[in-house]
C-alpha cells in the first residue's frame, strides 16, 4: 500500500520485496503518536513486523504509553544507514562542476491504528518472540525460559505492549540511483575512505 505523505521520487522507490527484510534487519523504529492534547510523542523501540501488525513494548515509566489513545493513528519510522555525500566524489565534478552535496539514506514509514496491551501474557509472548528473533543466529542462543520464572515475571511488570495495525507502507531508498555508474563508484570510494561501509548506502 502507498501513502502520499512520504516524498518518494520514482528512482528512490524501494523494491517492495526488500521492504520487510529491511525492517527485519533494522529491527527498531521510532513510534510516533499524538495525545488527546495534540502534542506528539516519540519513542525508539525494538519491533517485530508480523503479518499486518508491528509490535513492541515500552517502559511503564515512560509516559508515552499512557498518552496513547487506543485506535488512534500512529507512525513507525524505520531508518537504515545514512551518510553525507560530498560532490567532490562524483566523476562528473571534473567534467562540468555542476554538482552539489546530498545525503543518502533508506527509510520505511508504517502507519496505522495503535493499541496498548497492558497484559502480562501478551507482553511475555512478545518478549519471547523478540528474544528468539535476535538470539536465533547465535551459536548458543539465550531463551527467556533460561532465567528463573519469578525473575522474568518481575522484569515483565515494568513494561507494557503496543501494537500498530499497519494500514499503509511507504519505503524510500535514496542511494544515488539518479547518478551515473561512475558517480556511484566515486561515492562508494569516498564513503570507504571516510571509514563507512558503502553497502546499503550506494545503489549497485
Amino acid at each position: 500500500m502507498s501513502d502520499p505523505q512520504l516524498y518518494v521520487p520514482r528512482f528512490n522507490v524501494m523494491d517492495p520485496d526488500d521492504v520487510r527484510p529491511f525492517v527485519a534487519a533494522v529491527g527498531t523504529a521510532q513510534l510516533v503518536t499524538v495525545g488527546e492534547d495534540g502534542k506528539p510523542d516519540a519513542t525508539f523501540l525494538p519491533v517485530l513486523w508480523e503479518g499486518d501488525r508491528l509490535v513492541a513494548h515500552l517502559a511503564r515509566a515512560n509516559a508515552h504509553w499512557r498518552r496513547i489513545v487506543d485506535g488512534s493513528p500512529a507512525l513507525a519510522i524505520v531508518t537504515g544507514p545514512d551518510a553525507y555525500v560530498s560532490p567532490s566524489w562524483y566523476a562528473t565534478k571534473a567534467e562540468h562542476g555542476r554538482v552539489v552535496p546530498t545525503w543518502n539514506y533508506s527509510v520505511v514509514h508504517l502507519r496505522g491504528a495503535v493499541t496498548v496491551h497492558d497484559d502480562p501474557d501478551w507482553v511475555r509472548m512478545l518478549v519471547t518472540r523478540l528474544t528468539d528473533r535476535h538470539e536465533q543466529p547465535r551459536a548458543e542462543p539465550w531463551a527467556v525460559t533460561d532465567a528463573p520464572a519469578d525473575y522474568v515475571d518481575k522484569n515483565l511488570r515494568p513494561i507494557v505492549g503496543v501494537e500498530l495495525v499497519v494500514r499503509s507502507v511507504e519505503a524510500k531508498a535514496k542511494l544515488s540511483q539518479n547518478r551515473s555508474d561512475e558517480d556511484r563508484a566515486g561515492v562508494a570510494t569516498g564513503l570507504a575512505a571516510d571509514g563507512r561501509d558503502p553497502d546499503g548506502l550506494v545503489a549497485p
